[in-house]
């Protein structure tokens, strides 16, 4: 087994918009150094957290079955999920009145959609894990 330094790191992604979703798995799997999951609501997403554990979530906000942030919430539930990182990747601004409620699952970072290339999701994801 491979020390934990040198082991992929994980990475959840957890959006409905399939052309977002995509962009992203196409953009993470070209990097190599990192292992994709996907989930398209909350609910399949926090299913798939407690199992797989992953190193960092990226976590849509407006989704069906269950919103990004009840499934930060459950996740924060957990033991596991108490110290999990995560971004929280959102059309809406950072002021706006939904994500005063984030405080509950303490995300790592905000990132409005419209302000962020892909090359920047990227980057920042990277510097969360540790990879840079």
């Amino acid at each position: 087994m491979e020390p934990q330094s040198l082991q992929r790191k994980k990475i959840l992604f957890v959006e409905d918009e399939e052309s977002m979703l995509n962009a992203l798995v196409d953009s993470f799997k070209r990097e190599g150094v990192i292992e994709v999951l996907t989930a398209r609501n909350g609910e399949d997403g926090l299913a798939l957290a407690l199992k797989e554990h992953p190193d960092l979530l990226l976590v849509d906000i407006l989704m069906p079955k269950m919103d990004g942030l009840t499934m930060l919430k459950r996740v924060r539930e957990d033991e596991w999920g108490k110290m999990v990182k995560v971004i929280v990747l959102t059309n809406f601004d950072t002021d706006d009145e939904m994500l005063k409620k984030v405080s509950l699952a303490e995300p790592a970072f905000y990132l409005l959609k419209s302000n962020w290339s892909m090359e920047d999701v990227i980057l920042k994801s990277k510097e969360v894990l540790g990879l840079l």
